[in-house]
């Protein structure tokens, strides 16, 4: 089936489905390198007139790639609720948009319609969206998360303490977890991307971090980034493994290619859960994910990087996990070229993520070759905390120096809090007021010199 519009006196035909998602997507690197962007901005506008008149149940009769050559395809038809779906049922892609911008689309009614919703449909929808309207929508959903701490609740913005190392060297991790913990940092997960995924150098790495928290009874959870393979292998060797983390896509072909299927999943998910290891909940798994990758890996089968990136949230969605983030500046120009296509990326991210019901949250980043500075990470910053991300990563500095590139700094997590009166997660808060690091407004006190905490670097130098 074909669709088509008419503009400027001009016809415009798109072929298939696909190709009329990516006509109609914003600008993006990505998709001019696949071949796949519109050829012009009328073209693009052509595309979106057409894309508004598209009943939101084709895609469900439509699959962007066959159901049976892909198993993220199988999941998301096979899992979709109809009885969810059906307040939305009749409404095209443009209907469903003004739906969502009404009073009648509260955060009681997102939630009750998520399991309803494909990725392709919120894909759909958030390309006929300006920016403002995907802060909008976004902050309406409210998703809930917890194993130690609580992710996701009205008013808090968690953060991610990233203490990378190059080497892994104990004292410069335990510098770095210092830094973030006297600022405030750390209430959504402490999580190292280890420099190497032996075994042993990421047991080495999960008991200090369950050392540190055990002994200051930090209401947190851990997480090396390891391939998911490795953290079954340590989970069966008593290991503390609190979040079992690994990236995924949206196709097949692309988990293949992290040497990811759906059923090594499900077994570290169970493995996981089986551990028994949260306090105020069980959500163990976490997931980043990045437009682009699909297509890094030869995988997007002619499909729009957005879109693909969407389905990526339907593998998620499945294991009910504490975390999800885009790292969405990270796999280059490439495919996000700029600071303006990073920050139209993100915002189509979170808010994806949120409608189909995940805990988003973002690495608001860039690397060092890409059209973008720190003026956009504060830009991102402010606009991602205004729709409501359930945390972000903050490195020391804002400087990752084992993966070399840009992210949020632990202050830049600070001045976002203090400008939008955004809080920890209520249980790293207690704790942070137990141990003197906030004074009587809510803020992070001056610990510099003398503070208790300073006992973590001087024990895990030593």
């Amino acid at each position: 089936m074909s669709y088509t519009s008419v503009l400027g006196g001009r016809h415009h035909r798109f072929d298939t489905l696909a190709r009329l998602l990516a006509a109609a997507s914003p600008e993006r690197s990505g998709d001019r390198l696949a071949g796949l962007a519109a050829a012009s901005e009328q073209e693009r506008v052509a595309a979106r007139w057409a894309l508004a008149d598209v009943p939101l149940a084709k895609f469900l009769a439509e699959p962007l790639i066959p159901y049976e050559t892909d198993d993220v395809t199988r999941l998301i038809l096979d899992t979709h609720d109809a009885a969810a779906f059906a307040p939305v049922a009749g409404l095209t892609v443009g209907e469903f948009r003004e739906w969502l911008l009404s009073p009648g689309a509260d955060a009681g009614a997102l939630a009750a319609l998520g399991p309803g919703l494909t990725p392709e449909m919120v894909a759909a929808v958030s390309k006929l969206m300006g920016n403002a309207d995907l802060v909008a929508v976004a902050r309406k959903v409210r998703v809930v998360t917890a194993f130690r701490s609580t992710i996701g609740l009205p008013g808090r913005l968690a953060t991610r303490l990233q203490p990378n190392h190059p080497t892994d060297d104990p004292a410069g991790v335990a510098a770095a977890l210092l830094d973030g913990l006297l600022l405030g940092s750390g209430d959504a997960v402490i999580g190292i991307n280890p420099a190497t995924d032996s075994p042993k150098a990421v047991r080495d790495l999960l008991e200090l971090l369950d050392g540190v928290i055990r002994r200051y009874a930090i209401p947190t959870q851990s997480c090396v980034l390891c391939h998911v393979t490795t953290s079954v292998d340590l989970m069966s060797r008593g290991t503390p493994v609190d979040l079992v983390f690994q990236s995924i896509a949206g196709t097949q072909a692309a988990n293949a290619s992290f040497g990811v299927t759906l059923g090594l999943l499900d077994e570290a998910y169970e493995a996981a859960l089986a551990l028994e290891r949260g306090t105020v909940g069980q959500n163990v798994m976490y997931f980043e994910t990045g437009q682009g990758s699909a297509l890094s890996a030869g995988a997007h089968h002619g499909v729009d990087q957005q879109t693909v990136e969407a389905r990526a949230y339907a593998v998620a969605r499945r294991y009910d996990p504490l975390l999800v983030n885009t790292v969405v500046g990270f796999i280059g120009p490439e495919y996000l070229y700029d600071g303006r296509q990073i920050l139209r990326a993100a915002l189509e991210d979170h808010f994806c993520g949120k409608l189909l019901g995940l805990p988003m949250g973002l690495d608001i980043c860039y690397t060092n070759h890409a059209d973008a500075d720190d003026d956009d990470i504060a830009t991102m910053l402010t606009m991602l905390g205004v729709a409501g991300a359930s945390f972000v990563i903050c490195t020391p500095g804002g400087d990752d120096i084992m993966l070399n590139y840009q992210s949020a700094s632990y202050h830049d997590a600070l001045y976002l809090r203090e400008v939008l009166g955004l809080r920890p997660a209520p249980e790293f808060e207690a704790w942070l007021e137990s141990i003197g690091l906030l004074d009587e407004r809510g803020a992070i006190r001056d610990a510099a010199g003398g503070h208790p905490l300073t006992a973590i670097g001087r024990e895990l130098a030593a």
